[in-house]
């Protein structure tokens, strides 16, 4: 999810900011997007369901007025939230006010947390965790001095991988997990205006200038009044864990992800690639969009030379964060076209990004031998995915994992390939070399998480019962 706010001491289009914003991470997500801004407390919204370009026309954004402060939200929602109703920001109003809410990423223990909040009589109107985080922030909001106060208290009961932008009427607040599983920057205009993003490519979208990044358990308060203010104390110290799968997929390749450019972290690990699984062949393809850097990287290495050998529909969205598998497989056939000229007669080297459920990447090679490619060699920029991530990424299951149920020799058969070849494991850490990131979370490829893991609410009340009938 793409998450983007924007706030200073003049009444500006603060709208049309935010959209740009949103536009530069629409690849994060691509099922709804969603404005609020706020004029002297008075928050106007609109959201709905699409690409941002097609949630927002000249007139909603007009509509929305002008504002000294605003946030933004572009989503990408897994199956079992895919709802109309689950757009953000979420507005929230409350006996101390009013705020409006956006996050990225997923929390472990969101359904512990809402059972706990129904049971005090809560009524939730969506399955997202957004909401979920809204009504722990808004109850602690009743005993604080202050919504960052809240937000502190809060954040001790919020477990997993989340950023969140929470807008009251005189303040934007940007929080981050204490691991650090997704990225948030902030940077400054020209004009004095402060915007937070997701993604630094956001930031140079509206012509800000980076600052930095939030840390790990941090929050920042920005304040038109008192300026920006940044706490650390209520979290105390976990080990650093992002999203190592920033670096191979989510992120746009112009970002800077902890001191590490994300296009030079894919060109790295197709470097790897290449010293791990070499092969005779005559030209290195890859996959658009990211698997382009990765190819880049493996053709420099090998000496193979690169070449352009699948053309993308550049108004098709990504993929992978789909929801459904049927969905993935009609945007593959619609997204990717094969260009002969490249790989007709020739020995391919394909450098894809990820292999997860093996459909796409099947259909992948089936269009290159199509167009008259001889071999069809196959390598993934990133390790093979082995467990759920529960940190936001359409991953739940370990079942749907190509490499959970076969070997490597079985994949390369079902996908139609000459041979395979993964990243290795190690090699995974080296991608942010150079950066500031203390640490990374591989657990969809290593199964070590940086967090205790989601409970069934079911079994875990089940216990309850059974402990009670035996005493």
């Amino acid at each position: 999810m793409g998450i983007f706010a924007i706030i200073g001491e003049e009444k500006t289009n603060v709208a049309q900011s935010v959209y740009y914003g949103l536009y530069a991470l629409q690849h994060r997500g691509q099922e709804s997007a969603g404005i609020v801004v706020n004029d002297d407390g008075i928050f106007t919204t609109h959201k709905s369901s699409g690409l941002v370009n097609d949630v927002f026309s000249r007139q909603s954004l007009e509509n929305l007025g002008y504002g000294n402060m605003a946030i933004g939200h572009s989503r990408y929602g897994t199956l079992s939230t895919k709802d109309k109703a689950n757009a953000e920001p979420i507005v929230v109003n409350h006996i101390k006010g009013r705020l409006a809410i956006a996050t990225d990423g997923a929390l472990v223990n969101a359904q512990e947390l809402r059972h706990e909040l129904e049971l005090q009589g809560m009524i939730f109107h969506t399955t997202s965790d957004a909401e979920v985080i809204s009504y722990v922030v808004t109850k602690e909001r009743i005993s604080s001095a202050s919504i960052e106060e809240a937000v502190a208290k809060a954040m001790t009961r919020l477990k997993g991988g989340y950023c969140l932008l929470l807008m009251s009427p005189q303040k934007i607040i940007a929080a981050r997990d204490q691991n650090g599983l997704h990225p948030l920057c902030y940077g400054k205009r020209e004009n004095g205006q402060y915007v937070v993003a997701t993604e630094s490519c956001a930031l140079d979208s509206v012509g800000a200038t980076f600052v930095r990044e939030i840390e790990p358990g941090e929050i920042v308060v920005f304040s038109v009044d008192e300026g920006i203010k940044s706490i650390k104390e209520h979290c105390g110290k976990s080990p650093e864990a992002l999203c190592v799968f920033e670096y191979v997929y989510t992120a746009r390749p112009d970002s800077v992800i902890s001191g590490c450019s994300v296009h030079d972290a894919r060109r790295r690990a197709g470097a790897f690639l290449a010293k791990a699984h070499p092969v005779d062949a005559d030209v290195v393809v890859g996959v658009p969009d990211s698997g382009l850097d990765a190819a880049i990287g493996y053709a420099q290495e090998s000496g193979i030379p690169y070449g352009i050998g699948l053309i993308k529909n550049k108004y098709i969205g990504r993929t992978f964060i789909a929801p459904g598998q049927s969905a993935r497989e009609d945007m593959v056939r619609i997204k990717l076209n094969p260009l002969s000229s490249t790989v007709k007669g020739k020995r391919v080297v394909l450098v894809d990004d990820s292999i997860v459920r093996g459909t796409t990447c099947a259909r992948i090679v089936r269009l290159l031998r199509s167009a008259g490619a001889t071999e069809v060699h196959l390598r993934s920029s990133a390790p093979p995915f082995l467990n759920p991530c529960y940190y936001g990424t359409d991953i739940d299951s370990k079942d749907a994992l190509i490499a959970n149920n076969h070997t490597v020799e079985e994949i390369t058969r079902i996908v139609g390939a000459d041979s395979l070849g993964y990243l290795p494991l190690e090699d995974v850490y080296k991608l942010g070399e150079g950066g500031t990131c203390g640490g990374y979370c591989t657990a969809c490829f290593s199964g070590e998480y940086p967090t205790e893991k989601p409970v069934c609410l079911k079994s875990k009340f089940d216990s309850k019962i059974s402990e009670n009938k035996n005493n």
